[in-house]
């Protein structure tokens, strides 16, 4: 199948041609800024399929809505009827073309192009009227607040709030890139409009907030809630954003005579993670809790944990190490320690179910014993 692009190298376009690439049934064929009408006629009469993504939403004169917004989509719609085949065409229209601006009247003008094209020349139209579209790749200080404050934010810059209650519709790349698909794979459903399923609002407010949140988790190693829905692609969208440089960060290192202590990352309702390291023969621990959890994994060398009842007294034993996972639990009201036994240093990841609180430590010194 022989798909074609328009505005291939805009944010979405560019995205859109990644996971197309990742497909062995489709060849790409692009029509970009700048390209000839010429071009666009004949890469039409090769398609069998077009995204029409290609338009302008920010221009220096408002006539220029016009000519690469409608007339754009005319030229289009003459070239699939010249080719003589009723080529399906997805269109990236706007939230806006219920509006009465130049930007609305113009992308209302090209649905309405299409309509006439699938009503006199049969091809199938999808007209998707998108709200605010995020994600990698997007043009900060052009049309989107995310990627705008994205970057800012990524490097330090200020970002300027005109009404931080202003609330904004989204929808994220991923979400409109799957729903594309789905057209070109015939899963789209019926049209000609067709909604984003998934979609988001926030403020402008808590958007600033939850970007710079993500910012200060370097410096407080607390992770947002990033693995789902709104934060999940903000987080992810934020990443995109940043230098090269800011690809790496340090994280404070706690040593001793017995080894080091790394906390990695916290979490503000599902504790946090560490990893620690022992020298041969050196014990860590002998103490317990009356509610923390702690899970261990050995990843390098032999241990030996020690467990003993705080009140009944008993005894429990047990050996593991780097060449089988296996996990630890430790349990309340049990003293516990953790002995490296081999030869080598020992490298042990600690899960925590919650952040360590100096001031209520939930941990209190008592050695196993023998």
């Amino acid at each position: 199948m022989k798909v074609l692009i328009t505005g291939a190298n805009g944010f979405v376009g560019k995205n859109l041609i990644v996971h197309l690439r990742e497909r062995a049934d489709v060849d790409v064929l692009t029509f970009c800024r700048g390209d000839d009408l010429e071009v666009l006629n004949a890469k039409v009469s090769e398609a069998d399929f077009i995204f029409h993504l290609a338009g302008v939403n920010r221009p220096q004169d408002p006539l220029e809505f016009q000519s690469g917004n409608s007339e754009l989509t005319l030229s289009l719609c003459e070239a699939v009827k010249a080719s003589g085949r009723a080529i399906p065409v997805l269109y990236t229209s706007s939230s806006q073309a219920t509006q009465d601006n130049p930007y609305g009247a113009s992308k209302r003008a090209a649905e309405l192009a299409l309509q006439t094209l699938a009503s006199e020349h049969g091809s199938s139209v999808y007209l998707f009227r998108l709200p605010n579209v995020f994600g990698k790749w997007a043009k900060p200080n052009y049309n989107s607040a995310v990627a705008t404050f994205c970057h800012n934010i990524a490097r330090g810059l200020p970002i300027h709030i005109n009404n931080p209650d202003a609330c904004i519709s989204l929808v994220y790349i991923d979400d409109v890139i799957s729903a594309f698909l789905a057209v070109l794979d015939g899963r789209g459903g019926g049209g000609p409009f067709i909604d984003i399923e998934v979609q988001y609002s926030i403020t402008v407010g808590e958007l600033a907030v939850q970007l710079e949140a993500f910012r200060d988790s370097r410096e407080n190693m607390i992770s947002e809630a990033v693995g789902t829905g709104l934060i999940r692609a903000l987080y992810s969208t934020y990443l995109s954003y940043l230098p090269t440089e800011c690809f790496t960060y340090d994280v404070v290192q706690h040593g001793d005579a017995r080894g080091v202590f790394v906390e990695m990352l916290k979490t503000r309702d599902s504790g946090q993670f560490s990893f620690f390291t022992a020298h041969p023969g050196v014990t860590r621990g002998g103490h317990y809790h009356h509610t923390k959890t702690e899970k261990f994994l050995v990843i390098r060398g032999c241990a030996c944990f020690r467990f003993r009842h705080i009140e009944s007294g008993e005894f429990h034993e047990l050996f593991t190490s780097g060449e089988k996972s296996v996990i630890v639990e430790t349990v309340p009201g049990w003293t516990h320690d953790i002995t490296n036994v081999g030869d080598d240093e020992m490298i042990v990841m600690l899960w925590a179910n919650e952040i360590f609180d100096r001031a209520r430590p939930d941990t209190y010194a008592m050695p196993v014993g023998t």
